[in-house]
């Protein structure tokens, strides 16, 4: 490798890295709570479940849907999702079809007396405000995309960190701090050498989060081509009035597609289905493929099936990149496997900003002293011209 060309990278390591770094600590220092945010609801959770006979029956979907509705009068359903674990239903609520979020209303619904254990429309707690500083900064889909540029320089000022770091480490040993020299010296060795440790993880944090970023759009890019063409029979027609049982459209779906189970419940209107259907997303059984999802439509005029299709590749790509981002497919030991990574890359990025710094510094003390040596030099001419 030539000087130029170490100096290209230097150049594209070093302007990548001072735009996107103080993003960069934002993200790293929001998503450590985020990491355990399963964890952090668990302990903050106000709507457990009231004790009840084992054998207690369930109450049907619709009944959970009523109560929702009956609590919140004029407003329509918008999603409905499961627990994983216990017998409660989240039912989202909302003025309209596609309301802004804070006009949404979130219900915990126990299906065992269809009562609503919580109101989940927490929009000022501290999980709240961490995922909208992680997620869009609280600017929307504008914050979404500036922020996956970020990511998008991320990516750029590791990848020109590996090439330039081959070069450096020609005469040290991996590993090798210089302790005993500057202190400049030893956080570079540090900034090098964590970088290099962190490197897998650093990329595929940083590119799943771009994905994840641009979520809308490839949803909006999904309905005008995958779901247009499953509903173009009903091209046209409004969204019904009167919707049909929502616990036979999941029985519908499930029969289409035995040995997968619910997920959620997109209702007609909204962006995860169409104007005229139940899109019911079902997924896997197995620890295989219950990361991925397939969106079963059924009339919700008639209750009947419609069609069923495996989600396109870059729809898949962002389904999995979402739970990859955050550590979710280990449980707890990778998560806090994650988290430490996750402060490692801050160490990273915060000695990199302060080797910017003490790098500018030391070339003003350069800058200076070369000044005042040159003022008496100027001085001494100046008395011997004359």
């Amino acid at each position: 490798m030539t000087n130029r060309t170490i100096r290209v990278w230097t150049l594209i390591h070093k302007w990548t890295s001072l735009i996107c770094t103080l993003f960069m600590l934002l993200l790293c220092l929001t998503g450590l709570p985020l990491i355990f945010h399963d964890e952090i609801e668990a302990l903050t959770a106000e709507d457990a479940l009231p004790a009840m006979p084992a054998d207690t029956p369930l109450k049907s979907l619709d009944d959970a849907v009523a109560s929702a509705l009956a609590t919140y009068p004029g407003e329509r359903p918008l999603f409905l999702s499961f627990d994983e674990d216990r017998p409660v239903v989240n039912v989202t609520t909302g003025p309209g079809a596609r309301p802004p979020v804070s006009q949404m209303h979130i219900s915990a619904i126990d299906l065992r007396s269809a009562r609503i254990l919580a109101d989940l429309n927490d929009d000022k707690g501290f999980m709240h405000v961490m995922l909208r500083l992680h997620v869009d900064m609280f600017a929307g889909l504008p914050g979404e995309l500036f922020l996956g540029f970020m990511g998008f320089l991320l990516f750029l000022a590791t990848l020109s960190g590996v090439v330039i770091y081959a070069p450096f480490m020609r005469k040290l040993s991996f590993g090798t701090v210089r302790a005993g020299r500057s202190r400049r010296l030893k956080w570079l060795d540090l900034h090098n050498m964590l970088g290099i440790v962190t490197l897998m993880w650093v990329v595929v944090v940083g590119l799943t989060g771009v994905i994840n970023t641009l979520s809308v759009p490839l949803v909006a890019y999904w309905r005008s081509n995958e779901l247009a063409a499953m509903v173009a029979p009903y091209a046209g027609k409004p969204v019904p009035e009167r919707f049909a049982s929502v616990d036979a459209a999941v029985r519908t779906a499930m029969e289409a597609a035995p040995g997968m189970r619910p997920q959620f419940i997109a209702f007609p209107g909204v962006r995860f289905s169409s104007n005229h259907h139940y899109a019911v997303w079902l997924k896997g059984a197995t620890p295989a493929t219950n990361r991925i999802l397939t969106p079963a439509l059924i009339d919700a005029e008639t209750g009947a099936f419609t069609d069923m299709r495996s989600m396109p590749w870059y729809m898949l790509a962002l389904r999995l990149s979402q739970p990859l981002h955050f550590g979710d497919y280990g449980g707890l030991p990778m998560k806090i496997l994650w988290a430490a990574l996750d402060v490692l890359t801050i160490v990273i990025l915060g000695s990199g900003l302060y080797l910017w710094l003490a790098r500018r510094r030391t070339a003003q003390d350069h800058a200076a002293a070369g000044a005042n040596l040159r003022a008496p030099l100027r001085a001494t001419v100046g008395e011997a011209a004359e």
